[in-house]
């Protein structure tokens, strides 16, 4: 019986989840599987991969067949790399302290840069927050600009009108105690 290590998909439509799965080679995708040894969730950043690293190296050993989504996710993880220490262990290449060895330095590097990749996104999404709090914050003091220019053009064009109808009362006021003056002078007469 051919064992595969291989993607069953889950989740709803456009936002697939995946378990990564030991199956039988001739089973369907999402059918029946020997043993669920983790989780791959392609829509985050980065995507997370949650395998449990001891059992996937175990059916590797085995001989399990991953696929090629699977293999990247396991070399991502550090599992082919102990696969191939542990063969060198086995033909007596190297003894196992130096294939552990080899792998803890491996491991911290990985997780160096993994870390890195995580901070430089978090950094790159809080100066896009900060430069759209900024943009916005323009933009409403543009309006509020905008505002005061139009009343202070209103209150301008008021005093205008204030201003030009002030003479024509004042006139007005003259010229009516003429009328009176000379409306008092005609009785008299």
């Amino acid at each position: 019986m051919p064992v595969k290590i291989r993607l069953a998909r889950r989740g709803r439509r456009k936002m697939a989840m995946y378990d990564v799965v030991v199956a039988d080679a001739r089973a369907p995708r999402d059918g029946r599987f020997i043993e669920k040894i983790g989780t791959y969730n392609p829509n985050t950043d980065p995507a997370s991969i949650n395998i449990n690293n001891e059992r996937a190296l175990q059916w590797l050993l085995n001989g399990a067949q991953p696929t090629d989504t699977v293999k990247a996710m396991l070399s991502y993880r550090g599992v082919m790399l102990k696969k191939h220490l542990q063969i060198g262990v086995v033909k007596g290449a190297i003894t196992q302290e130096q294939a552990d060895a080899k792998f803890e330095a491996w491991l911290k590097e990985k997780e160096s840069k993994i870390q890195s990749k995580v901070d430089s996104i978090g950094k790159a999404k809080d100066e896009a927050r900060q430069k759209a709090l900024e943009a916005e914050a323009a933009k409403n003091q543009a309006r509020l600009d905008a505002i005061k220019a139009r009343e202070e053009e209103a209150k301008a064009a008021a005093e205008a009108a204030a201003a030009a109808e002030a003479p024509a009362e004042e006139s007005a006021e003259e010229s009516a105690p003429e009328a009176s003056a000379e409306g008092d002078e005609a009785p008299q007469a």
